[in-house]
């Protein structure tokens, strides 16, 4: 993961049967759903299967949805920046019924301005709604987590208030702007910081979040998910 900070950083309910029917067939078709990020997307330091997006479309399939296999626009290190471009190369096709976002980690690490990460993260919102069909609702923003607690923060020598502190302004911006748009936004960055007293949250690499983490980022992320399936 040195190569991510060079670049960094009851009642029993039936289950729903929730798909869309393609015009002309009487097959209904899987849900189709954007995730766009960088390594938390991806799910560095853990197998593909564990990765919250995957994660994500087990849970909710578990409630009754039929998806296809997510769409990963991420990669280790990407900045704000890199992602747009990226998107514009890759040029997804068609709308999806859920798309998430989680990306600025790597803006703190090297230092960029608070400013341009604003205007491009409303950017990738924008990006964000049309690709949901201009659905706002079925934007998911993901707060960023907070690295300085993970033993790697401890090996580079850095001051884990500090980026606590940068971490936070980061996060005031995109669930400011994520607000504006009508997004929903889920804060997984205090459960980020729960790792600093439970190494069961870390993956191997020491810096990203486990299969336990990425879970618990999950059972947050759930219910915004059904609450957007359920208002269309």
């Amino acid at each position: 993961m040195c190569v991510f900070f060079v670049f960094l950083i009851a009642a029993c309910v039936p289950k729903l049967d929730v798909s869309i029917q393609a015009p002309g067939s009487t097959e209904p078709s899987a849900l189709r759903y954007l995730a766009l990020g960088d390594s938390y997307t991806i799910g560095e330091g853990v197998k593909n299967e564990d990765s919250f997006p995957n994660q994500l479309v087990k849970a909710l399939e578990e409630e009754g949805f039929s998806f296809n296999q997510p769409q990963v626009i991420a990669q280790t290190g990407w900045t704000t920046d890199e992602l747009i471009r990226a998107i514009e190369k890759d040029q997804p096709q068609g709308t999806y019924d859920l798309v998430t976002l989680l990306i600025g980690v790597n803006n703190q690490f090297r230092g960029y301005s608070m400013e341009i990460y604003r205007s491009e993260f409303r950017e990738l919102l924008n990006r964000s709604i049309q690709h949901a069909d201009n659905h706002a609702g079925c934007v998911v923003v993901l707060s960023i987590p907070d690295w300085g607690v993970t033993p790697f923060a401890r090996t580079m020598g850095v001051e884990q208030g500090q980026v606590s502190s940068q971490i936070d302004q980061f996060n005031e911006i995109n669930r400011e702007e994520a607000e504006l748009a009508g997004v929903r936004y889920v804060d997984v960055t205090g459960i980020s910081r729960t790792a600093a007293d439970d190494s069961s949250l870390i993956a191997g690499d020491g810096l990203h979040p486990s299969s336990a983490m990425y879970r618990a980022w999950v059972e947050q992320i759930l219910p915004e998910a059904k609450a957007c399936f359920n208002q269309n």
